[in-house]
């Protein structure tokens, strides 16, 4: 563990960052706080204070990314197409990171997507402790913070007028070795103060939730039909949820073309309560109404579970930010649970 000095925090991002892009928590002119590229490190409203709207999955998964262009002409031609910047991203939250980590099992199988483990492999990434969670964060219930213990590159945890710095793996380890000047050795009284704020960061959490519960509960197929007729009555299909979460990954595949010969193929984000996310020829679809709804939430607590050990629910509450119709995942847990233990 080492001790960078908070007024050294932007020259060592500055020097770090040189020759590659610098992704942080930035505060708009409109007040929002975003997870967005520094320009000038100089002039930038940097907030350590906030939690980012959005997730990091933009910069890993884009809204929209050309993957492939084509032509017909002089002969028919396929170029995949791959678009990556060598990225430092600091101030990550520890739910973000678990979200990132979450889509590398995505990603990987059944066939490794190569778009986006070209951004993965030339991220960096520097995860900054919860030391207050935040009013709708559940990370404590599905053990994505408020710190975590691996797969992190550097984790700051910030006391005050320093930061504690722990290396989680041999590239943070190589920066703290090749940027030694900017550090010291922490002391006792530091690593006393870091487990003081972890005590004190689970004690502010104001959500319970009962995620393992509510898993096992869909692992055994005992949920009530009424409880997804409720929740789907109240759905809008804006699919704002999908859009915020961290480990949402459903995308669909398009061909535009940019003129009589050529073309491009698009990967565009898409999301399992859209009605339009299993329409079929001629109009007809098979999932619809309360079963879209149903699909996103079994996917998460049950189908997520089975495959890789955990739910793909990272605690972030951003769901319950976006959605004005009050049927995120924590409203369908408490639905589920409340009705298993009124049986």
């Amino acid at each position: 563990m080492l001790i960078l000095s908070r007024d050294n925090l932007l020259p060592f991002l500055r020097r770090l960052s040189h020759g590659r892009r610098l992704v942080a928590p930035l505060r708009n002119p409109q007040g929002d706080t975003l997870y967005s590229e520094i320009k000038d490190i100089d002039h930038c409203r940097l907030d350590l204070d906030n939690q980012p709207q959005a997730s990091l999955k933009p910069f890993f998964l884009p809204q929209q990314e050309t993957i492939a262009t084509y032509t017909s002409q002089p002969a028919y031609g396929f170029a995949p197409q791959s678009h990556h910047r060598p990225t430092i991203f600091f101030g990550v939250r520890s739910c973000d990171l678990q979200g990132i980590n979450y889509l590398d099992l995505t990603f990987s199988t059944p066939g490794r997507d190569e778009n986006y483990f070209a951004r993965r492999q030339g991220a960096l990434l520097i995860t900054l402790v919860c030391n207050r969670p935040f009013a709708n964060c559940f990370c404590n219930n599905t053990a994505s913070g408020p710190s975590l213990d691996h797969g992190y590159d550097l984790q700051f945890t910030d006391l005050g007028d320093r930061f504690l710095v722990e290396a989680g793996r041999s590239r943070g380890e190589d920066i703290l070795e090749t940027w030694a000047p900017f550090f010291t050795s922490a002391r006792e009284r530091d690593r006393q103060q870091q487990y003081q704020l972890a005590l004190e960061a689970q004690g502010r959490f104001s959500r319970k939730v009962e995620v393992e519960h509510a898993c096992r509960l869909l692992a055994q197929g005992e949920v009530h039909d009424d409880i997804w007729q409720e929740l789907a009555a109240r759905c809008s299909d804006c699919g704002g949820c999908a859009y915020v979460c961290p480990t949402c990954s459903c995308f669909t595949i398009r061909d535009q073309p940019l003129d009589a010969v050529s073309g491009e193929r698009l990967r565009c984000w898409d999301a399992c309560t859209l009605q339009g996310f299993t329409a079929m020829a001629g109009g007809h679809n098979p999932v619809a109404g309360e079963h879209a709804l149903k699909r996103r939430f079994l996917h998460k607590l049950k189908y997520d579970v089975a495959r890789h050990g955990k739910p793909s629910c990272v605690g972030c509450g951003r769901c319950l930010d976006i959605c004005f119709g009050q049927l995120d995942i924590t409203s369908f847990i408490r639905a589920v649970v409340a009705r298993d233990e009124g049986d």
